[in-house]
């Protein structure tokens, strides 16, 4: 496929790639693209770089099997880096680390904001409750009593939930939503629907 536009590519003829979680919007990894690998990227739905070192074209994923697929491909104002949002086939990192970017330099403790890749990080361990059913585990007896129990305490959390905004009580509410939308990934798994998909209902509905 032909790219278009004034892309700004370097004097070595390379662009610089940050890889985002679809899904979870974590940076996965950091790359370089020349346009031939650009246009790979496109026409085959893989995430394709250029390798400075060996100077040639590699697929992300091609030796180990963690394929990033793509799903946007985003410029910036200056037309000189790209944004591509996809989904990986498991870890990115060669150290089997989800994100290359696993080492923390500063932290600062007292921000109010949670990751929002728990939502999908919940989905993955409640599908491998599912596929490989494990002793103990309150998920494995959700599944085993199959739909109309979930569905019974998906009711049951929706009430406590309006009983603790009732009692204007935050703590109570924040823990009833955490329960309230445990049982709602559980339902969406039993019926095979990812947390994607939802995320993307909303996107079509409020804008990206």
């Amino acid at each position: 496929m032909e790219i278009t536009g004034n892309i700004k590519f370097d004097t070595n003829g390379l662009i610089t790639a940050v890889v985002q979680h679809a899904v979870t919007l974590k940076v996965l990894m950091l790359g370089y693209m020349n346009r031939e690998a650009l246009e790979k990227t496109i026409s085959t739905g893989t995430v394709w770089f250029y390798s400075r070192s060996r100077q040639t074209l590699w697929n992300k994923g091609e030796t180990s099997g963690n394929f990033l697929n793509t799903v946007s491909i985003d410029i910036d104002c200056d037309k000189d880096a790209l944004l591509i949002r996809a989904l990986p086939l498991g870890p990115t990192c060669h150290t089997n680390n989800e994100s290359c970017f696993f080492t923390s330099l500063y932290h600062q403790e007292d921000t109010d904001i949670a990751s929002t890749e728990i939502l999908a990080k919940l989905y993955r361990i409640i599908s491998a409750r599912q596929a490989q059913p494990k002793e103990g585990s309150y998920t494995t007896y959700l599944f085993e009593q199959g739909i109309d129990k979930i569905l019974k305490k998906v009711g049951e959390e929706a009430a406590e939930v309006i009983i603790a905004a009732k009692n204007d009580a935050p703590d109570e509410i924040t823990y009833e939503v955490a329960d309230l939308i445990y049982h709602l990934v559980v339902m969406l798994k039993d019926r095979d629907v990812s947390p994607a998909a939802i995320l993307k209902e909303l996107e079509v509905r409020f804008g990206s």
